[in-house]
């Protein structure tokens, strides 16, 4: 690993935690780094609940991070959520082109790309999520699919410094299923060669690329230790605090 890509460990809670049960989750987290986490780490808690989080991590070396956000700046969008309001709540990520957004809200690579343009004006780093089905995998056609995603998802504009790239395959996701080493090596190398096609080699070089996909701790010792593996996008094992605080001493 470069040593210019500090290791990012981010916990998307996805569509869970009540106020109490955030807090409690937050402060757990908190106590175990103890003021000095192993790496980078990043908690992206539901909109219901990022000022209660944020005001638990403050001080603690853990960044905030949003879910989703919407292209536009504000305007008449009911229920959405702009990039500058998850700054204001104090924000520095955000999670964008999620395959549960892109499959449950039909969000195309055209649409994630403007949103991440909307994250980086509002100075926030975006989490750019690509990945295939198990279908897309099973046809040969993953990298394809991924190369695909990258040049399409990205605006026109990107850089290591509101660019992270997660490769999630969508099969693994919440299945308790991991692709092999060398696939994630494989696809992890793809992803940064059509980063060096769409940035040039030194912003690519910067660039991080995290695994996602049924990360645990007895997993991510050996995906952090593949080339090209610059963290992790934890799903249901950030909803623990010592299975989250377990990965990212993975980092290690």
């Amino acid at each position: 690993m470069s040593i210019e890509r500090i290791p990012l460990i981010a916990g998307n809670w996805k569509m869970n935690g009540l106020r109490a049960d955030a807090i409690a989750l937050a402060k757990a987290v908190v106590d175990r780094v103890a003021g000095a986490p192993p790496c980078e780490m990043l908690m992206c808690p539901p909109a219901t609940v990022l000022t209660e989080v944020g005001r638990v991590l403050a001080g603690s070396g853990i960044a905030l991070g949003g879910q989703d956000c919407h292209a536009a700046d504000g305007g008449a969008h009911t229920g959405d959520i702009s990039a500058r309001m998850l700054a204001d709540a104090g924000c520095r990520y955000v999670i964008l082109g999620h395959s549960e957004r892109r499959a449950g809200y039909r969000e195309g690579d055209e649409l994630v790309a403007s949103k991440v343009a909307a994250a980086g004006h509002a100075g926030l780093t975006a989490i750019v999520c690509v990945g295939e089905t198990e279908a897309e995998r099973g046809g040969g056609n993953a990298l394809a699919v991924v190369g695909a995603q990258i040049e399409g998802s990205l605006p026109a504009d990107p850089s290591a410094r509101n660019i992270v790239i997660a490769y999630e395959p969508v099969w693994a996701i919440g299945s308790g299923r991991t692709p092999s080493p060398d696939q994630v090596r494989q696809v992890h190398g793809h992803i940064r060669g059509r980063l060096t096609a769409v940035l040039g080699p030194a912003e690519s070089a910067r660039t991080r690329i995290l695994y996602g996909g049924s990360v645990k701790p007895a997993n991510a010792a050996a995906m952090l230790a593949l080339g090209d593996v610059d963290g992790a996008l934890v799903g249901g094992a950030s909803l623990d605090a010592e299975d989250f605080c377990a990965i990212a001493r993975s980092c290690r």
